[in-house]
């Protein structure tokens, strides 16, 4: 019951602060119906665990001494995020307040490196991205690593295929350098989608996010949880047929999403090379008005809207996100897919504006690794030790 307790008078503290402002003990007791005695003594404990502080006093105007103002720690506990992604390595550290105050991304070209030598290289950046939230007072007490491949969950810590990296059956506690900072992996899709529900303004509680860098991704929030499916394999839009006579794919099937709306797909069609960063050629030759680029974004966007009006069917979700690259080209893939989407989704009502692009863009596997630790403290400060 205090482990309970404890949960909520942060959560009340962290989702005040990020709406109507400080509280005060008296303002936590009001609002969770707990005596202000007891909520006093899970105050304490909080700040005793580094969760919470109180501010300086302020005026309420209200009869009486004025309360002291409770916030979620901005030194102390903190979340450490990893990525591998096929062209680059990330990491990050957030604080309690679900701030970023650490951010590293390195362009690395990992497709087809040995597992080993990639996990060495991220082990590398995320302690030095500790090291520098360790000077800004921050300790990291969980760290969680973003891989765009399947994680199962019946064999938690496995990376059971990751086809873009060419990894097959890999567990990061076998090459990771120090076994006491091996991070827990999990798909980079599952991540982007809880980081879009934890900080996006939407207030959708069952939606789609769908995200692209080498393949394509996406992730289901229902009812503000992540729905992982019976073996953790949920998700596999890009292998969702959109011709099924169509362009064969390397996973043995044809007419993949991911062979016209994959990245590959998309510079294969605008006639454009692979580059260090091809979002941001395709995004440049758009803004430009290349009439290949174009032709190629509007192609990508039918066949994902193909694909989403059949989720959308299916899941009947209050939102579709598009994140990761597909946020940055947002401009010029959403009018193809609303199209696609008027014309296919009829048998349920369809707002337009349901679907919209994700404001994290490309940071959101990371932020969404580093983020997972945050809402488990907060979910359960028990798991912070007392000072």
């Amino acid at each position: 019951m205090r482990r309970q307790n404890l949960a909520v008078v942060l959560g009340t503290v962290a989702d005040a602060v990020a709406g109507q402002g400080p509280l005060s003990r008296a303002d936590v007791a009001g609002l969770t119906g707990l005596t202000r005695a007891a909520v006093s003594s899970l105050v304490d404990e909080l700040i005793g665990r580094g969760a919470l502080t109180e501010l300086e006093t302020a005026p309420s105007g209200r009869v009486g001494r004025p309360g002291r103002a409770l916030a979620v720690s901005s030194c102390g506990p903190a979340g450490l995020g990893l990525e591998v992604g096929v062209s680059h390595l990330g990491a990050c550290v957030v604080d309690l307040r679900g701030e970023s105050r650490v951010w590293r991304r390195v362009e690395r070209a990992n497709a087809g490196r040995p597992a080993r030598r990639v996990l060495a290289e991220l082990a590398e950046l995320g302690a030095e991205a500790q090291a520098e939230a360790a000077g800004l007072g921050l300790h990291v007490e969980g760290r969680v690593l973003a891989v765009p491949g399947v994680v199962p969950t019946a064999r938690q810590g496995l990376i059971e295929h990751a086809p873009n990296l060419g990894w097959h059956a890999v567990r990061p506690a076998d090459h990771w350098p120090d076994p006491d900072t091996v991070p827990v992996p999990e798909n980079e899709a599952n991540l982007g989608a809880l980081a879009e529900y934890w900080q996006a303004e939407h207030g959708a509680e069952t939606f789609v996010h769908v995200s692209a860098e080498a393949g394509i991704g996406a992730a289901l929030i229902v009812d503000g949880q992540l729905f992982r499916g019976a073996r953790g394999f949920a998700g596999e839009l890009g292998h969702i047929p959109v011709d099924p006579d169509g362009v064969p794919c390397p996973c043995g099937a044809r007419g993949c999403l991911e062979q016209y709306a994959g990245e590959a797909a998309v510079l294969r069609e605008a006639g454009l090379a692979a580059t260090a960063d091809p979002v941001v050629l395709l995004a440049d030759r758009a803004a430009a008005g290349d009439p290949a680029a174009l032709r190629a974004l509007d192609r990508a966007g039918r066949a994902l809207g193909l694909a989403l009006a059949s989720a959308v069917n299916l899941i009947d979700p209050d939102a579709l996100v598009l994140g990761g690259a597909y946020a940055e080209l947002g401009e010029w893939l959403l009018p193809a897919v609303r199209a696609e989407l008027a014309a296919r989704v009829t048998v349920r009502p369809w707002d337009p504006e349901a679907l919209h692009c994700s404001a994290l863009g490309r940071r959101g596997a990371l932020l969404g690794a580093a983020l997972l630790t945050v809402r488990r403290i907060i979910a359960d400060p028990t798991l912070l030790p007392v000072a």
